[in-house]
């Protein structure tokens, strides 16, 4: 068991954020990152892992990947900021399983903790690695009750877990989530290990500087009753104690949400409208949306990352097959298409975009239908990308999402990270 080294690598994932921190490591090497791609389609799921070349971001297979997920399903992953703990959720398991990353960038399952309602569909880790949050498609029907289901649907559900840095492991031997107090629909205050959010939830995003957290859902309502979906916010405290601040009106379907490294922008993407939405971010999680209408995208966006310069942003287009590019204001926030291609091809089916935490100069789609990783180069002066060579490289079936962590001799970025379905 190869285990990684204690030191200042950091945070990556599905969704990428983040803050400029220079580092260096003490031997040269011509991989960037090592890159994790959770995989769906066999039982147990798989972790496909590739080094990244340096140069080229090329990606290869390291010995004995494929891995398995320790369960079904898997459709979100993370990073610790620190490197050495990969987060996976399996979502017909309603399990999070935590995995030590060795130096040679293989993985070692540790812990698994089953979520309190069912179908875990989205996580993120705060950059000072003390909270985890996920995201449950259902919540229980009461504290201790039995889960809602696609029979009798309800709300999601937000979960808190305390890190212990030294081991990664999640809410102590027990997997105790955070107690968290809120006013159900009753009016009776309760006392739980989750706090409901809207109807079908599909991200969660935490700011870079820890005091709110932010999650995307289709309906605030049932879906017979309603048509609008939100974001829901809450500011959070140092123990991962929650308090709401209160729901927003979000497009009609949202599909993906981020923030900008600086804390003061998030963005979301409607699937329904295929449109980018842009929020400023106030004071203790207030949201102002942007006097700006929404921004086009292709068909059917899913994913969305910013780079971690935080002058770009970068979606991926399920349907299209594509991902747009987006250059920020940064006086407003407001995206723009980046000069050259309107967008820019990717594998078919991309469900999960991220840059690479190393040189933030690679990004890479996991691509659903055909089994495909892409990868593309990012001009950081223009936002614009080119392939990478010999792209697209093969994925176990049915590739999901993806999270990588830096290494070698390079300077890194600080980043914060989501991911999900």
């Amino acid at each position: 068991m190869k285990l990684r080294k204690s030191g200042r690598t950091l945070l990556a994932t599905a969704t990428i954020l983040g803050l400029g921190l220079g580092l260096t490591s003490c031997s040269p090497s011509n991989t960037v990152d090592f890159v994790y791609v959770t995989a769906s389609k066999n039982n147990p799921g798989q972790i496909s892992v590739y080094k990244v070349d340096s140069e080229s971001g090329a990606l290869t297979q390291i010995q004995d990947s494929p891995y398995p997920s320790g369960g079904r399903n898997p459709v979100g992953t993370i990073t610790s900021p620190d490197g050495k703990y990969l987060y996976v959720i399996n979502k017909d398991d309603n399990s999070i399983v935590e995995f030590a990353i060795g130096t040679d960038g293989k993985i070692y399952q540790q812990q698994t903790c089953n979520t309190p309602g069912s179908e875990p569909v989205a996580l993120t880790m705060n950059a000072s690695e003390t909270l985890l949050y996920v995201v449950d498609f259902f919540s229980p029907t009461t504290p201790g009750g039995p889960v809602y289901s696609s029979a009798n649907p309800g709300p999601g559900a937000l979960i808190v877990y305390p890190v212990d840095k030294t081991t990664g492991n999640i809410g102590g031997s027990g997997c105790a989530p955070v107690q968290q107090t809120f006013v159900d629909a009753n009016n009776v205050t309760q006392t739980a290990t989750y706090v409901p959010i809207g109807f079908q939830p599909t991200g969660v995003n935490a700011l870079a500087n820890g005091n709110s957290v932010f999650v995307a859902a289709q309906d605030g309502l049932p879906s017979a009753t309603s048509t609008l979906g939100v974001v829901d916010a809450f500011d959070v405290n140092s123990s991962g104690t929650l308090s709401p601040v209160t729901t927003y009106p979000t497009g009609t379907a949202p599909s993906s949400i981020a923030s900008d490294p600086t804390n003061r922008f998030l963005y979301v993407t409607d699937s329904r409208q295929n449109q980018l939405i842009t929020y400023t971010i106030l004071s203790t999680g207030i949201l102002n949306a942007s006097q700006n209408p929404p921004v086009k995208t292709d068909t059917f966006p899913v994913a969305i990352t910013v780079d971690p310069r935080g002058f770009y942003i970068y979606v991926a287009n399920y349907n299209a097959s594509d991902i747009n590019a987006y250059a920020i204001n940064q006086s407003t926030g407001t995206p723009s298409a980046v000069a050259g291609a309107s967008a820019y091809a990717t594998g078919a089916g991309p469900s999960c975009v991220l840059v690479e935490p190393g040189l933030g100069r690679f990004i890479y789609t996991a691509n659903f239908i055909d089994n495909t990783v892409t990868g593309m180069e990012l001009n950081p002066n223009t936002g614009a990308l080119t392939a990478n060579q010999n792209s697209p490289y093969l994925s176990a079936g049915q590739p999901t999402c993806a999270a990588a962590i830096p290494h070698g001799n390079h300077s890194t970025q600080a980043v914060s990270a989501t991911a999900g379905s």
